[in-house]
């Protein structure tokens, strides 16, 4: 039998060891200057300068994103419903209501013409996703949100490193989150980082993750302990200095699919956009879950569903929507394995077991 390739897999070296080491051994085990000088790379590697707020997971980098920003009850912010639920979550962590609008089929990010349908006057936001590493339309969002006086919020949290036109996410927005979860680009454990380019939005982020406090026991508003840890953010310095590289190893990996793949729809990349490929995401338009199986039971090869079920109907929500596109993406997605460990030969399996199921099913 062959080696099984998984569809993820986190890249976890010597240096990261070593590094969790030293901190274990300056006894600094709390947020610190590790964590501090991870904000400042990471401002510097991914965010042309923008300021960085550490936090101690994606979820929370969304939730204090949005409370820094003003959103509370009685609001309404508009999401998609194709992504994971941390997304619509957090606007309701906040006592606002998630609105749930419809992707465009080539990217599975926001349809900008389904989000101008959505927008009430109670709308004080939209959160494109930036699914699997390519970027939402925040030309078209960002103009709706300027008409319309809305907050624009990135979900970058697959994100890391991908660009419009060479500039940056997570820096066109009120904030921008990244997880930082342990089959993200690049992980530090678990965390995740918030970027803004509002000094008061900033401001807020630094005190409702420390409850409230930038002085100790001077408590300014009801806050969080929501810290990363400088154990965590040695984990993220040391992968912050290998991200790009594989990202240019994921980018490599996805164009020998591009180039290979027979009978499947392969991802769509947009004019001027820099795609990370967190996820290769084709579709499978007869039995998707059928041909998941037979990738994993005939040729030991991993994939991954990104996302079974939107979030509109999941049990938490459980709401009757018109979204055509996402209830199409929830049937046909199938994400492949490009992540930075595969090897040529591994790349090869994959295509000739895709190939394959792709020939037998037509």
């Amino acid at each position: 039998m062959t080696e099984f390739i998984p569809a993820a897999r986190p890249i976890i070296g010597d240096e990261e060891r070593a590094a969790v080491d030293a901190v274990l051994l300056s006894g600094m085990l709390a947020q610190g200057t590790e964590v501090a000088e991870f904000e400042r790379e990471f401002s510097d590697v991914l965010l042309d300068g923008r300021a960085a707020v550490a936090v101690n997971s994606g979820t929370s980098g969304l939730h204090l994103g949005l409370l820094a920003a003003g959103v509370g009850p009685g609001d309404e912010v508009i999401v998609p419903s194709f992504t994971f639920a941390a997304t619509a979550n957090s606007v309701a962590l906040t006592g606002a209501t998630p609105v749930f609008a419809d992707i465009e089929p080539d990217h599975f990010c926001l349809d900008p013409k389904d989000v101008a349908r959505k927008i009430t006057p109670r709308t004080v936001g939209i959160m494109p996703v930036h699914l699997y590493g390519h970027p939402a339309d925040v030309a078209a969002l960002g103009d709706l949100a300027t008409e319309h006086g809305l907050g624009l919020f990135e979900d970058a949290a697959q994100a890391h490193g991908a660009a419009v036109d060479g500039r940056k996410v997570g820096t066109f927005g009120t904030f921008g989150m990244f997880s930082l979860y342990p089959t993200k680009n690049m992980t530090s454990g678990e965390g995740g980082m918030v970027s803004t380019g509002d000094p008061e939005v900033e401001r807020r982020l630094r005190l409702l993750r420390n409850q409230g406090m930038e002085k100790q026991y001077e408590n300014e508003l009801v806050g969080f302990n929501a810290r990363m840890t400088n154990i965590h953010a040695a984990i993220g310095r040391v992968q912050l200095r290998k991200v790009l590289g594989w990202t240019a190893t994921r980018q490599r990996n996805a164009a020998f699919l591009d180039a290979n793949l027979e009978g499947v729809k392969t991802p769509l990349v947009g004019p001027g956009i820099t795609h990370v490929y967190h996820q290769y995401t084709i579709r499978v338009t007869d039995d998707r879950d059928g041909f998941a199986a037979a990738l994993r039971e005939e040729f030991n090869i991993g994939s991954g569903v990104y996302y079974p079920i939107p979030n509109h109907r999941l049990p938490s929500f459980n709401l009757v929507c018109d979204l055509p596109e996402t209830e199409r993406a929830s049937r046909e997605v199938l994400s492949l394995p490009v992540h930075p460990s595969l090897s040529e030969d591994d790349l090869e399996r994959i295509v000739t077991a895709v190939n394959s199921l792709a020939k037998a099913g037509s």
